[in-house]
């Protein structure tokens, strides 16, 4: 089913970590503003949640994914 239509996507920072990223259909995938970092930091995402591995998304927007994530670690 998914999270929201595809509105919301968990994204693989690394073997154990993902983090809820909202996305913007009405921006280009090369756009790093179309991820927005908006949920908190887990373990194991939901079982419905759609998963995206870090390296797939544009060098931009991962650069950004990543920022963002270091600012919610604790």
């Amino acid at each position: 089913m998914g999270l929201k239509k595809g509105k919301y996507v968990y994204i693989k920072i690394n073997s154990e970590t993902y983090v809820k990223v909202r996305v913007l259909r009405s921006k280009s995938e090369e756009n790093p503003e179309r991820y927005v970092v908006v949920g908190p930091i887990v373990k194991e995402p939901p079982w419905t949640a759609k998963i995206i591995e870090l390296e797939s998304l544009p060098e931009k927007a991962a650069s950004k994914i990543k920022e963002e994530y270091y600012t919610l670690r604790p």
